[in-house]
Order: C-alpha cells, then sequence, then structure tokens
C-alpha cells in the first residue's frame, strides 16, 4: 500500500523539522513502507522550499510542488491533491496545531471498517479567546443555514482519504474553491474523530480579513439562498411601502390639512429604499463576478516547478 502525505507551505520554515519527524515516526508506527511526502509551495516568502531541497537528500519521498505565487490554501490544497498518487491519501497542515500523529488514529479506525472512504478531524471545542470561538461558532452556524450542503462543526484540515473519493473530489471544477464545503458534497462515507487541537506558534497566516473572505466564500459557493432571501425582502419591502402609501392617502383624505406629508419622511423612505437596493445589486454582482470567474476557465493555480 501506497500513503500520500500532502501540506502546503506558507510561512512554514519554523514548523518543518518537527513536522517531518513526526510525521516520519507516524508512518513507521503505521508500517507504510511506500509513502510520498507532498509540500506544495503556496508563494512562501521564507526559505521553506531550500530547506525541504537540503532534507530531500536523506529523506527523498519528499516532493515539492512550487507554484508561481501565492494562490491560496484551499487552491494550493487541490493542487496537491492531484499529485498524489496512494492508495491512501493523508491531507494535514504543518502549523503542528494538529499533530502529525493522528495519521495513526485515523489509520487504524479506516483499516478496522473497510466501508469508511474518509476519516475526517473535528474540535469537540474550539481552542483561542471568547471572541474567537464565538466567531468561528456563528460562522458553522451561518454556513449549515444557508447552504443545501450540510458540514459538521469545526472541522479540520487533517483528514485520510481513499484514492477513489479523492478521485472524484477533483472532478469537481470548481473556480470558486471553499474546500471545506466540497468534502462533504460529494458524499461518500465519512467518519469524524475528535482531535484536540493546540496553540500555533507565532500568529495565524488566517487573518481576520481572510477569515472574512473565506465566510464570503464559503456562502456565495455552496448557497443560493441569498438570493431568494433578496427576492421576498424586495415583496415584503415593495408590500408594506404599498401599505404605507394607502395608510397615509387615507389620513390625508380623512383629516385633510391636519395632515402634513411633509419631505422628511419622504426623504427617509427614499434613503432606505436606496440602501436596501444597494445591498441587494452589490450581492448579485459577488454572484455575477463568481458566474464571470468560473467562465474565464483560468486554471486555479500555476505551478512553476515540480521537485520529484
Amino acid at each position: 500500500m501506497k500513503l500520500s502525505v500532502v501540506t502546503t507551505l506558507y510561512k512554514s520554515k519554523g514548523f518543518l523539522e518537527v513536522f517531518l519527524e513526526k510525521m516520519i515516526n507516524a508512518i513507521d508506527i503505521i508500517a507504510v513502507k511506500e509513502f510520498e511526502l507532498i509540500f506544495v509551495n503556496d508563494g512562501s516568502p521564507d526559505d521553506s522550499v531550500s530547506y525541504l531541497l537540503e532534507r530531500k537528500n536523506e529523506i527523498p519521498q519528499i516532493r515539492i510542488i512550487d507554484l508561481s505565487r501565492n494562490f491560496g490554501h484551499h487552491y494550493a490544497i487541490q493542487a496537491g491533491l492531484n499529485y498524489a498518487t496512494g492508495e491512501y491519501v493523508f491531507l494535514i497542515d504543518n502549523d503542528l496545531e494538529t499533530p502529525p500523529t493522528v495519521l495513526v488514529d485515523y489509520y487504524n479506525e479506516i483499516k478496522k471498517d473497510t466501508t469508511l472512504d474518509v476519516i475526517y478531524g473535528f474540535q469537540e471545542a474550539r481552542k483561542g479567546n471568547f471572541i474567537e470561538k464565538q466567531a468561528g461558532n456563528i460562522f458553522w452556524v451561518l454556513i449549515n443555514k444557508l447552504s443545501d450542503t450540510k458540514i459538521p462543526h469545526n472541522i479540520l484540515t487533517e483528514r485520510l482519504m481513499t484514492k477513489q473519493y479523492v478521485h472524484e473530489l477533483l472532478r469537481l471544477q470548481d473556480a470558486n474553491l471553499f474546500i471545506g464545503g466540497m468534502f462533504y458534497w460529494v458524499g461518500f462515507n465519512q467518519k469524524g474523530m475528535p482531535v484536540k487541537k493546540t496553540q500555533r506558534q507565532g500568529a495565524s497566516t488566517y487573518t481576520i480579513k481572510r477569515r472574512a473572505e473565506l465566510m464570503l466564500q464559503a456562502i456565495t459557493s455552496f448557497s443560493g439562498k441569498p438570493l431568494e432571501w433578496l427576492f421576498y425582502i424586495g415583496i415584503s419591502t415593495s408590500f408594506f411601502s404599498f401599505l404605507f402609501l394607502v395608510f397615509l392617502a387615507f389620513q390625508k383624505i380623512i383629516h385633510q390639512d391636519e395632515v402634513q406629508l411633509g419631505w422628511t419622511s419622504i426623504v427617509a423612505i427614499n434613503v432606505l429604499i436606496l440602501g436596501i437596493i444597494s445591498t441587494f445589486l452589490g450581492l448579485i454582482g459577488i454572484y455575477i463576478f463568481k458566474i464571470f470567474k468560473q467562465v474565464q476557465g483560468r486554471p486555479n493555480v500555476i505551478i512553476k516547478k515540480i521537485y520529484e
């Protein structure tokens, strides 16, 4: 049996020595003799690639896919999965928040139940401060409320997958990637295992801005419900506006000069409607841009060089 380990590089130099040691130790424990370690360089600004090229002399199983620039974590994952040749593919982040030794538990579980196609990790309790925990909970609640594809809460990148599952996953030709949703859209028999993450050393590369972008990508890539909501909100706004106009007309007919229809109320209504229309157009514009990006047919990543 051959195992492929796929991970991405972005400011990863400080983690690689320990990661390689623990990863190879985990592979030794499960007694897999044939394996490959695929590292996808997602435009990392440090010398991660140089370090791995040095280590490749003693660990020939290292393969490096060097992208032409930073395309994003999910796109780099997709590139790595494309080059995985193992019967099983283990996807993991190398920042050591999740220990590479989880491979042992995943492997034992998937071997115990041959009907399983995927073993994935999830956090029973999110790490971080109160704000981080609540923001994470809101993210997963919103995704599942807005999407037809139900995604388990607090899932991790780390997962062990069969070759067939990875093959079907790669058949999805999305230009707007939210790989967390794609993992579950394809179906198959998947099982979650609780994993306790440790605190990352150094600042996370997922800034607040990038997390917000990921949330927008997730919602607009896996759900058309916001557009449905626009329709219903528009209908409701029109209905209540009509009732308000009828109310004002009756007030004027009954009380005549006692009722002054001032410009303040008119301006307020116009500003409210303008705000609603602007919001709707912005949301529709996001969907149109995603259609434009999809039909352009550009590759999701460009590979500069592969170090076999």
